[in-house]
């Protein structure tokens, strides 16, 4: 595999609510300080990359985020009136053949459109270069929908080759494909936190993105880790304590040290179970007691990534 610097497109999924968008923010930061122009991709999302990188508000156009950062928030239906302009090379021709409620209804119905639209965006971004024919931007990351959406989303080309005639989607469709399923140019990046569900979701997901997609991980991040403070001897002990009564500062001390052990538990049964069911060896952020919406939190994580 190679180092996420050098790929063209970089997909980042994972359970809703694990920080996604955080790890896309640190993953930016990262590349961008190596030199490369990153494009962030956002699907049609609550917007929070500016905080993150204390920028203007990210919207369905790009702009500059950070130095060597841009942003965009894809919105669907610009993003099918976009692709219609530049397919039929005409924006009167396809105000005249796609601009009214009735073909609008349509499209919206078609299963996939949507998904495509924002996912085929992405990927368009990827293939445009400047006047002297290098790349406008080195590394575009799409922030994917979670896991079920995100997955849907991915199936879509695959889906545009089995039912989709010979023609301009299907074309796109290819590339886009042959470009997702290539370790030099792509990689999909797991997020996940040391917990029991995203733990199994996230062995899931790589599954079905491996055996059904054919789509290479690249990086698998463990967010929001906690520094051990227990042994596992005594994590036990404490875990086995039977009903406390706070009455004292001492009971509740030991509430709360049973409270961190049995999260100290679980989140080691994660990472062991993370650690030896993926394909690829975890990456781990720390859990941040500050505010970790914020630049210099971002410049952080994005240290703990390179």
């Amino acid at each position: 595999m190679s180092q996420l610097a050098d790929l063209r497109f970089l997909i980042v999924t994972g359970k809703g609510g694990v920080g996604k968008t955080t790890v896309c923010a640190a993953e930016a930061v990262a590349i961008a300080a190596k030199g490369k122009r990153v494009l962030v991709a956002m699907c049609n999302a609550k917007e929070r990359l500016s905080m993150m990188l204390g920028s203007d508000i990210v919207g369905n156009a790009i702009s500059p985020v950070a130095p060597n950062i841009w942003g965009i928030n894809l919105d669907p239906e610009q993003a099918i009136e976009e692709y219609g302009i530049m397919t039929l090379k005409s924006r009167y021709l396809y105000k005249l053949l796609f601009d009214n409620k009735y073909v609008r209804t349509f499209l919206r119905a078609v299963p996939g459109m949507h998904e495509w639209a924002m996912l085929g965006k992405a990927w368009w971004h990827t293939t445009e270069k400047n006047s002297d024919g290098s790349w406008k931007y080195d590394v575009v990351i799409l922030d994917a929908p979670a896991t079920g959406h995100g997955l849907d989303m991915l199936r879509v080309p695959k889906v545009i080759l089995d039912v989709v005639p010979p023609g301009i989607l299907r074309r796109d469709a290819e590339r886009a494909i042959e470009l997702f399923r290539d370790p030099k140019n792509c990689a999909v990046i797991l997020v996940t936190l040391p917990e029991e569900m995203p733990t199994s979701e996230t062995i899931e997901l790589a599954a079905a993105l491996t055996d059904e997609l054919k789509l290479p991980i690249g990086r698998i991040v463990v967010n929001g880790v906690l520094p051990p403070l227990f042994s596992k001897e005594e994590r036990r002990v404490l875990d086995e304590q039977g009903d406390i009564l706070c009455t004292s500062s001492g009971d509740a001390a030991l509430l709360a040290g049973r409270a961190r052990a049995i999260r100290e538990r679980v989140q080691a049964e994660s990472l062991y179970r993370l650690s030896h069911e993926l394909p690829v060896k975890p990456s781990f952020l720390p859990l941040l007691f500050s505010e970790a919406a914020c630049p210099a939190a971002i410049r952080e994580l994005a240290r703990r990534l390179n």
